[in-house]
């Protein structure tokens, strides 16, 4: 095996001991490299530490383009490596530091590393959260529709109760518009409250009374349809099988689950 071969199973592989150190070591380093971003916002510490700040982003910002320019040498499909997800964000998690040498900032943009922390679904071979998230995805896509028609509904309902209370109260309380007022009345739908601006009439406060009740409902109806539809993917497909007579097939089978004849639909 030429070094080629070796470094390209040490980066790509995840079944090797040298290649789990390698991933190990990578995510213990995007880890450090967020944390020093985080911490170069604190005013007190970057005033005192900033040399060193300065110095650690340079030195981990290399070793990712050692690793980027090594990933690219080294892939069977370099193309295809590049524009892939991992590709791009691997390579948007080095130029930030390069472009503060241009634009002053930034490296404020290297929050982008702490995509690279994906990376341990592969490390530990949890392709079954996966799986588990993609369910979870194809379960949203699927309620899709009633939950923009219930958003919609929810949006209508603030735009005249929003409407309502700018009505009610008046500039003199604050509401010097109605999109003060819908401001309002999402804030308080929500279950927010912030408390910056709220009735002050007697009127406006049972407004406001009926409106928190009504969040609170709001609130569990898209869980409610996600959930249905979680149940509902959940749930063996019913359909008799023509050639034995079974009833209970996967919610994606094409085939019997009993005897292998194809399903009509």
């Amino acid at each position: 095996m030429d070094v080629r071969e070796r470094v390209r199973h040490i980066i790509f592989d995840h079944n090797t001991t040298a290649s789990r150190a390698f991933d190990i070591g990578l995510l213990a380093l995007i880890t450090l490299s967020v944390l020093l971003v985080m911490l170069e916002t604190v005013e007190q510490l970057e005033d005192r530490y900033l040399a060193l700040f300065v110095a650690l982003e340079w030195i981990i910002t290399i070793l990712f383009t050692i690793e980027y320019v090594a990933r690219l040498l080294t892939v069977d499909k370099k193309w295809r490596y590049a524009r892939s997800f991992y590709g791009v964000v691997d390579l948007l998690s080095i130029l930030p530091v390069y472009l503060s040498v241009i634009i002053p900032g930034a490296q404020s943009l290297l929050v982008i590393r702490s995509l690279r922390l994906l990376r341990v679904f592969r490390v530990l071979k949890m392709a079954r959260f996966i799986s588990e998230a993609n369910f979870l995805v194809l379960a949203i896509k699927a309620s899709s529709r009633k939950i923009v028609v219930f958003l919609i509904a929810v949006l209508l309902i603030n735009v005249i109760v929003g409407s309502t209370m700018y009505l009610i109260e008046g500039p003199e309380h604050g509401y010097d518009s109605m999109f003060r007022g819908l401001y309002w009345s999402i804030v308080t739908m929500s279950t927010v409250g912030f408390g910056d601006i709220s009735p002050s009439t007697a009127l406006g406060q049972v407004l406001a009374a009926i409106l928190m009740i009504v969040g609170y409902s709001v609130i569990a109806v898209p869980t409610g349809i996600v959930s249905a539809e979680v149940a509902s993917a959940h749930r063996p497909r019913q359909e008799s099988c023509q050639n034995c007579g079974s009833a209970v097939h996967s919610q994606t089978a094409r085939f019997c689950d009993a005897c292998g004849f194809k399903l009509t639909s």
